[in-house]
C-alpha cells in the first residue's frame, strides 16, 4: 500500500468513523484515482472501523501540509 498526501486527500472529507467498505463507496462515489481505490482494497481487517485518516495512513499530518505550503508561498 503506497500512500501520498495527493492521494490520501480523498479521504480528508470521508464519513468517519468508517470501515473499509465505507470508504471505498464513499470513494467510489466522489470518482477518487484507480490507486485510492487499490490502497483501500489492500486493507487486510476487514472488520475495523476507522476513526480518523490516521488510522488508514499514521504518518499523515494535516498540519504538515499546511507548513509545507506556508513556506511555499512565502518564498515568493
Amino acid at each position: 500500500m503506497l500512500w501520498t498526501p495527493e492521494l490520501i486527500q480523498y479521504l480528508e472529507d470521508a464519513p468517519w468513523p468508517a470501515s473499509k467498505y465505507e470508504l471505498l463507496d464513499y470513494c467510489e462515489r466522489i470518482g477518487a484515482p484507480p490507486a485510492v481505490i487499490k490502497n483501500l482494497q489492500e486493507i487486510e481487517d476487514e472488520d475495523e472501523v476507522f476513526e480518523t485518516i490516521q488510522d488508514v495512513w499514521p504518518d499523515y499530518s494535516p498540519e504538515d501540509d499546511e507548513f509545507y505550503y506556508d513556506d511555499e508561498l512565502n518564498e515568493y
